[in-house]
């Protein structure tokens, strides 16, 4: 008879093998992203054009990365980032469910075929695998899968070993549940729901339940009600995620919880017939003799029967569980902005998924290169300006763009530091180093612009104040200033061509002949200057300012070129 000792030893090998699940499933999902890493990315951003497009997408991903929760956190990271449309978002998140349920298989199969010839063959190739530098990621997947088979083993040998339908006490316990009470049903839904959200994976409680089930303790209806609380429980990894997110992307986790709640709902309308078919698909009689041996395939099945009915009842309301989500979280009229920066499409929540979170980063660099050519439109406003009041009040807005790009360029970097290395593929690691490159460039754009403003202001009171002999530039240096603005500005749209992944070869050495312009054009207009002084046309002092916006714009086209050769890998 087993003692209180034991019983604490094996509950302690029971959350220990829960414990190894956990981060044999985490190891494996993050692997297989960094080794799938762009074509993963691609696969969810453009097989989703429609509805079962989108779900065929959600299901073969969640399958490869052998994670729901990690699928739909990605696909909130594309709502984020404007890739995805919300309705898109719903038909990935409903395949997610369907995805997810592999993994209910591979558990139940754990409990009725001998595991451990296959761990350790695992173990040995994962090793090998993980010293190989080309192979590291694939042993990575391999190490994970052989830490998610040995949990399985651990489980059921430790299901063996505490023999509950042995022990009176835990027979009697769940005994005293009336499994034929809605009441019941709901305490062990919400039961299930609260651990859920605790251990933030639903593998590790369907891993629980069927334990239970399979040790003769559990009744299957009771086993049943925890798997559907694992699906309310799971929705809560993406709703968190998206706390500190844009409204889409907390609308997109919204819709994730809406649908398992309505399956939920509905489930438990026709709880004991469904049940009952499912039980009966694969032949157990719930009403006969115990037979725990098959409880672990009757959890696997509702499991995957659940999610599939509850798919094919809403793919047809996907329009209005759209409407419904933007009714509870409606957009706000004005956005409210916290002090300092506001980033558009990362969300330092959101760092869950390094491989995507640096697509968010790239997004968030393109955004900031349209900002500072918004920045240097500002800047020929105020050439062009002439009246006092709009002078000042356009080069105080220059000032603060100014310090808004330095925060946004912090913001960004300080994103990409939180990703750290260890867990990013060799390709990605350069992704980060460019974009580091890119939004130092961006930030010295930004401040090329507030130095030719602040110069243009410092003239303009010079002038005011008449504290020098200056006049306003002669129609010659002010059609030369257009000139060389112009250059400029086509510069910066075809480098946020470039940074909006728009690229094409055109467009990339079309920058490069643009910068061959301004470089002529700065090397002639020296010149002239210099003879323009000499003829007394205007004099030193004028051609001094002339030549410092010249100069401004010369370094500022040297920024757009280091900035598209950061993005194309030249």
């Amino acid at each position: 008879m087993e003692t209180t000792t034991d019983y604490v030893a094996l509950g302690i090998k029971v959350l220990g093998a829960l414990g190894l699940l956990i981060f044999g499933m985490k190891m494996t999902s993050e692997s297989l992203q960094k080794l799938a890493g762009k074509r993963l990315r691609h696969v969810l951003g453009r097989m989703t054009s429609n509805r079962l497009a989108g779900i065929f997408t959600g299901a073969m991903v969640t399958a490869a990365v052998q994670s729901s929760s990690a699928t739909t956190v990605m696909t909130v990271s594309f709502v984020s980032a404007g890739l995805l449309t919300l309705a898109q978002a719903i038909s990935v998140i409903m395949g997610a469910n369907i995805g997810t349920t592999l993994t209910a298989w591979v558990m139940s199969l754990g409990y009725s075929v001998d595991l451990t010839m296959m761990v350790f063959p695992a173990f040995v190739i994962g090793v090998l695998l993980i010293y190989s530098k080309r192979r590291r990621s694939v042993g990575d997947v391999i190490f994970g899968l052989a830490f998610m088979l040995l949990s399985l083993v651990m489980l059921s040998t430790a299901g063996k070993e505490l023999d509950l339908a042995g022990n009176p006490a835990a027979v009697g316990f769940f005994a005293s549940f009336n499994t034929g009470s809605h009441l019941t049903i709901l305490s062990f839904l919400a039961i299930g729901t609260l651990i859920t959200c605790v251990v933030q994976s639903s593998a590790a409680v369907m891993a629980l339940t069927i334990l239970l089930c399979s040790s003769g303790v559990l009744p299957i209806h009771l086993g049943i009600a925890l798997v559907m609380g694992e699906n309310i429980g799971t929705t809560a990894t993406a709703n968190i995620a998206a706390l500190g997110a844009g409204i889409q992307a907390r609308r997109a986790a919204m819709a994730h919880l809406l649908f398992n709640l309505f399956g939920v709902l509905w489930v438990l309308i026709l709880f004991y017939p469904f049940t009952n078919m499912i039980c009966h698909l694969v032949g157990y009689d719930p009403n006969g003799a115990p037979r725990p041996e098959r409880l672990p395939v009757v959890l696997a099945m509702f499991h995957t029967c659940f999610n599939i009915a509850n798919t094919l009842v809403l793919i047809g309301f996907v329009p209005q569980l759209e409407r419904l989500v933007c009714y509870i979280l409606p957009e706000r009229a004005v956005e409210e902005e916290e002090e300092g920066v506001s980033l558009r499409y990362i969300q330092s929540s959101l760092v869950q998924t390094p491989e995507l979170s640096v697509l968010q980063a790239q997004r968030e660099t393109a955004h900031f290169a349209r900002s500072v050519q918004a920045m240097f439109s500002d800047v020929r406003a105020l050439f062009e300006e002439r009246d006092a009041d709009k002078f000042l009040e356009t080069f105080t807005k220059i000032e603060r763009q100014e310090d808004a790009t330095g925060r946004t360029e912090a913001a960004i970097a300080h994103y990409l530091e939180q990703l750290g290395t260890d867990h990013l593929s060799d390709h990605t690691k350069r992704k980060v180093a460019c974009i580091l490159r890119e939004i130092g460039e961006l930030e010295s754009i930004g401040d090329a612009c507030y130095n030719m403003a602040r110069t243009l202001h410092r003239f303009n009171m010079r002038q005011s104040q008449g504290q020098t002999p200056l006049v306003a530039f002669t129609d010659w240096q002010a059609s030369q200033l257009r000139a060389m603005m112009q250059h400029v500005d086509d510069a910066l749209t075809q480098m946020n061509r470039v940074l909006s992944e728009k690229r094409d070869k055109g467009s990339v050495s079309l920058t490069f002949r643009l910068e061959e312009d301004i470089n002529a054009l700065r090397v002639r207009l020296k010149a002239d200057n210099i003879r323009a002084v000499g003829n007394h046309q205007y004099d030193y002092a004028l051609g001094t300012v002339f030549m410092d916006l010249v100069q401004e714009c010369e370094k500022l086209g040297d920024y757009v070129v280091n900035a598209v050769q950061d993005r194309v890998g030249r």
